[in-house]
């Protein structure tokens, strides 16, 4: 299984619009993230977690070609705004495009993308061909790639991270319900996560870089990678000081996993 990431930056982006400051303003292309997203491909699968404000810009910067699956974890703006950048993906393949999410999340993406799934009459433009599916368990893609959903939560908001083998992706995330640890744990467990780490300081709603090394340090994973980053965290400083096996995520990292 190969997956990519397209975006490893915090909601606003880095370089922030108007910041000065030693990120923001750094030649380090790694220190230049566009908003979270991972593509995933693997047994005849072809799978974007969430639609990023940034998915043009992603999809030509990494090649994508193909989209078999959207796996959505939540619908704010970050990671729901270039949903409609998927019509093109609907035009090469020349067919829908199956999306899921909870129950919560298909409802808002239906409503604020109402001119989609309640398209009013008009004449020239383009929509894109979508089909929702609401997850209550696990599921199969493509030739027998199974997503487990890990429920998260994001401050008071509940969200999906997804486990697919041993690998699992879980951005916007500042708790880990005991259910969810058991996903997390069971067959094996996780060797391999892309995990929610925003900056150094707590936040209300975002696992800090310390909680989010603690969380992989308990799963006993073999490597680490943090997305969702702020400008508070320059690339090649904080890798100088993370344990063996974490690094942080950077857009164009590709891992290679079972």
């Amino acid at each position: 299984m190969r997956i990519t990431v397209l975006g490893s930056g915090t909601s606003q982006g880095v370089p922030a619009i108007g910041c000065d400051c030693a990120v923001c303003t750094s030649s380090d292309p790694k220190d230049k993230r566009t908003r979270p997203s991972v593509y995933i491909e693997g047994e005849g699968a072809a799978i974007l977690v969430d639609t990023s404000t940034d998915l043009r810009m992603q999809a030509l910067a990494n090649r994508i070609r193909r989209v078999d699956a959207i796996l959505f974890t939540h619908t704010h703006a970050d990671h729901v705004m270039g949903l409609d950048d998927v019509r093109r993906f609907n035009q090469m393949q020349k067919g829908a495009i199956a999306c899921y999410g909870d129950a919560g999340t298909v409802a808002n993406v239906r409503k604020m993308f109402s001119y989609v799934f309640d398209p009013p009459m008009q004449i020239g433009g383009g929509l894109p061909e979508l089909v929702l599916h609401t997850i209550d368990g696990p599921l199969t893609l493509g030739g027998g790639l199974r997503v487990i959903p890990v429920p998260l939560w994001h401050g008071a908001l509940p969200i999906l991270g997804y486990r697919i083998g041993s690998f699992a992706y879980l951005t916007d995330c500042n708790r880990i319900p005991d259910e969810s640890w058991r996903l997390l744990t069971a067959d094996g467990g996780v060797r391999v996560i892309i995990l929610d780490a925003l900056r150094h300081r707590p936040h209300s709603t975002h696992f800090s870089l310390g909680e989010a090394v603690d969380v992989a340090r308990r799963l006993g994973v073999e490597r680490a990678y943090y997305t969702h980053i702020s400008h508070d965290l320059a690339h090649a400083e904080t890798n100088a000081q993370l344990p063996a096996g974490n690094e942080l995520a950077y857009d164009g990292l590709i891992v290679e996993t079972d």
